[in-house]
């Protein structure tokens, strides 16, 4: 019979539930955050469950993560988001040594050695501008969907806009400002992931970051975010096999340790 574990991350933006079936990822799911986590965290569950065909008592344990993680109300325990992003990119890509997670309101930068085991990690959470919520801000300050920011950036040469702010607000300031100059919307795209970027890697760098570096998170969608990200830092970004989303990462590496935290107390070889 297999053993299936679940992860819940209930993030600031998104929520996401994975279940692990034996040594494979069996379902994922995700949605939008709510003003009630537990509420949301149950209907993520559920819908995760459907999609896989998987009864509620049919999964031996539950482990949440993620800002909301002590809302996972139904949960057996709750792991930190260091703890379960590191889990989820070394089991979904062995080679991880180094985790950028660009979430809805921090960034966040996870060092690892050759085992998995964190070796530093910092975070970014005192401003806005280098985050999800900061790149929703401005898509819609220039009257644009989020989703065609990376399509933008890539559909003019390479002519970043300069933005000299370092504080979301001012940000918004010049980006106005720009549109009134009539600069082109391509270069103010590609001038806004660029400062996203400088912000990212300036962080990276003081973890003293070590390949492979794999990015998780929604903005890692981002492919303009992506390419600057790889400007700043000189290096080549992996990616996940299998075209696993990067936003699931830390809702998997909560049902990894689930499974191993479950088997451990069973008294059984992870």
């Amino acid at each position: 019979m297999s053993l299936i574990t679940a992860g819940i991350d209930i993030g600031s933006t998104t929520s996401k539930a994975a279940l692990w079936i034996d040594e494979h990822l069996g379902a994922c799911s995700i949605g939008p955050s709510t003003t009630n986590p537990r509420a949301t965290a149950r209907e993520c569950y559920e819908k995760v469950l459907q999609e896989a065909g998987i009864k509620t008592e049919d999964v031996a344990c539950v482990f949440g993560t993620g800002y909301g993680r002590a809302k996972v109300s139904f949960a057996d325990d709750n792991i930190s988001e260091l703890s379960a992003h590191g889990k989820g990119a070394k089991i979904l890509l062995p080679s991880a040594r180094t985790i950028i997670d660009i979430g809805g309101q921090d960034t966040k930068v996870i060092v690892m050695d050759a085992s998995g085991e964190v070796l530093d990690f910092g975070m970014n959470d005192k401003c806005a501008a280098g985050t999800g919520r900061f790149l929703d801000f401005i898509a819609r300050t220039l009257g644009i969907s989020v989703k065609d920011l990376a399509k933008l950036h890539v559909s003019a040469s390479y002519q970043p806009a300069s933005l000299s702010s370092m504080c979301s607000v001012f940000i918004e300031s010049e980006v106005i400002n720009l549109v009134n100059e009539e600069v082109p919307l391509p270069s103010i795209v590609q001038g806004m992931h660029q400062s996203v970027a400088i912000r990212v890697a300036a962080l990276a760098k003081r973890m003293g970051l070590i390949e492979d570096v794999v990015i998780t998170g929604g903005v890692a969608k981002n492919a303009g975010v992506v390419d600057e990200l790889e400007r700043k830092l000189g290096i080549k970004v992996k990616t996940f096999p299998d075209g696993v989303d990067p936003q699931m990462v830390g809702a998997i590496g909560a049902a990894v340790i689930a499974r191993q935290k479950h088997l451990k107390r069973s008294g059984k070889q992870a």
